[in-house]
């Protein structure tokens, strides 16, 4: 871990984890056996909506890093919210494996010759995106602090 924590600390992984957000936002309006970009399915808009729950992460994440705060109630939503995005992420990167596999099946088909590039690539990109995750919780543990619920229940004004 301390190998990837020095290749990525904690400002890298956050831009990176945006860039690769942005591109796969994108990428997901592509077809991978239509070659084309079909933006008026419903489906295809499930990616940037929940993705947004990993943005958020990421900005209370840089927000408790450059303030020094603690942990709160909040950002523990947020992570737990987080964890379901990323069985989201690998829901996505198990689909386009069993798209890219099933192309044996349409041998006598014609295939896109964007299909194996554009697929493999966007198979890297999402397991990048669960691994980015992971890292970015491991940064919260590290930087942040653990959930101390003694020290949150504390805190908790009733009068409020």
């Amino acid at each position: 871990m301390k190998i990837l924590e020095t290749l990525l600390p904690w400002k890298r992984t956050i831009y990176t984890t945006i860039v690769l957000i942005i591109v796969l936002s994108i990428l997901n309006f592509y077809g991978l056996y239509t070659n084309s970009f079909p933006v008026l399915n419903w489906e295809n808009f499930a990616f940037p909506f929940f993705s947004l729950i990993h943005l958020l992460f990421l900005y209370v994440l840089w927000f408790k890093i450059k303030e020094y705060e603690h942990t709160d109630p909040q950002m523990k939503i947020t992570e737990y919210l987080l964890y379901a995005v990323i069985l989201l992420y690998l829901f996505y990167a198990f689909q386009t494996l069993t798209t890219l596999l099933s192309s044996f099946d349409f041998a006598s088909h014609v295939i896109p010759n964007t299909f194996w590039p554009v697929g493999i690539l966007l198979f890297i990109l999402q397991i990048s995106l669960v691994a980015l995750g992971f890292m970015a919780i491991h940064f919260r543990k590290t930087l942040v602090g653990h959930y101390n619920m003694d020290e949150e229940n504390q805190h908790i004004d009733s009068w409020e």
